[in-house]
C-alpha cells in the first residue's frame, strides 16, 4: 500500500509534539502523562520505525553501520532518513519524560525544567548532560534548600 512519506514525517512529529506539550504545560506530572509522553507515543513511534526499518533496511544498497560511509549510504534511501528521524523524536522524548520526572521527583521546578527538556527536544544528549549538570548542582545546594531525601540520584 502506497504512503507519502511527507504526511508520516508531519504525523509522526505532531505525535512527538503533543508528547512534549504535555511534558510541559501539565500542571502535575500526571500518571496519563508519563504513560502518554513516555510510553505510548514513543512506542507508537517506534512501530512506525520498525516498519520502516523492517521494509527498508535491506535496500539501501551498501548501508549498514560499520563506516560513516556505511552509515551515509543507509540513510541516503528516503525511507531510512525518515526512520532515523522518528528514531530521534521517539527517544528523544522518553528521556525527556524520564527527565521531566526525576525533575519532579527531586524538587527542580517546572520554570527550571522548561530549559531543559527544550535542548532535550531540539539536541537530545546536550538536554540530558544539562539535567545531569543542573541535577548535581540542584542536589549540592541541598535541593535548592528543600532537603532531598532517598531516591534523589540521577
Amino acid at each position: 500500500m502506497p504512503y507519502d512519506l511527507d504526511m508520516l514525517f508531519s504525523w509522526s512529529g505532531n505525535l512527538a509534539m503533543i508528547g512534549w506539550l504535555l511534558l510541559v504545560l501539565s500542571p502535575k506530572r500526571w500518571g496519563f502523562v508519563l504513560v502518554t509522553a513516555g510510553i505510548l507515543i514513543p512506542a507508537a513511534l517506534g512501530a512506525l520505525y520498525g516498519g520502516l526499518m523492517f521494509a527498508y533496511f535491506t535496500s539501501a544498497e551498501g548501508g549498514g553501520y560499520s563506516s560513516l560511509a556505511e552509515v551515509k549510504a543507509l540513510f541516503g534511501k528516503d525511507e531510512i532518513l525518515l526512520a532515523g528521524w522518528i528514531h530521534y523524536l521517539a527517544f528523544d522524548l522518553a528521556v525527556g519524560t524520564w527527565i521531566a520526572a526525576r525533575a519532579d521527583e527531586i524538587g527542580i521546578s517546572r520554570l527550571i525544567q522548561i530549559p531543559i527538556l527544550f535542548f532535550t527536544l531540539m539536541f537530545g544528549p546536550l538536554g540530558f548532560l544539562l539535567f545531569v549538570l543542573t541535577s548535581a548542582g540542584w542536589r549540592a545546594v541541598g535541593g535548592a534548600n528543600k532537603g532531598i531525601a532517598g531516591g534523589a540520584a540521577a
